[in-house]
């Protein structure tokens, strides 16, 4: 995905975490104006992305929005690939703490508060060459998590399909 703005600023390494400041980590502007817009540029990086992603699963309103990231604790993984123009953003996921009902050992229900894999996805482009596997590697060493121990809220049968193939634990 390519946008109407250089996004090469943006990305000093392939796979960048954003926050809710909406600035990928270790992100240092020279000035307030610079910041303001890379923060902008990010926002609609994200908003674009999401779109992109309820549409391949099939949701009326996206699951990840700047507006949704900058009012929650959650992290945006974005991967980007470099070019000779804008460059292009491929891939987005989205992890957080989430409160869910699950069932315990006996059958009973009870609320928790989860590490979980709130949205991913990668362009149709660029699917079946190893970069989901290689974003979500890079969220696990950076959240410091194993498969085992994230939820996934309402997965996708695309999702389920890559967690079995590549960590066998979601089938």
């Amino acid at each position: 995905m390519e946008f109407r703005f250089n996004c090469h600023p943006l990305f000093r390494q392939r796979i960048v975490r954003i926050n809710n400041s909406l600035l990928p980590t270790g992100f240092v502007a020279p000035n307030r104006r610079v910041a303001l817009d890379a923060t902008a540029q990010i926002a609609e990086i994200i908003n674009f992305v999401g779109q992109l992603s309820a549409h391949a699963q099939g949701l009326s309103n996206p699951v990840t929005t700047s507006q949704k990231l900058r009012s929650s604790d959650h992290h945006i993984y974005l991967m980007f690939e470099s070019n000779d123009r804008n460059g292009l953003v491929v891939g987005i996921l989205k992890v957080g703490r989430k409160s869910l009902y699950v069932f315990d050992q006996t059958g009973e229900t009870v609320n928790v508060t989860a590490p979980c894999v709130l949205d991913f996805y990668v362009h149709e482009s660029r699917q079946r060459g190893g970069l989901g596997k290689e974003l979500f590697e890079y969220m696990l060493n950076e959240e410091k998590i194993q498969p085992s121990e994230m939820a996934i809220d309402r997965p996708s049968e695309k999702l389920l399909g890559f967690l079995a193939k590549h960590y066998g634990e979601f089938s």
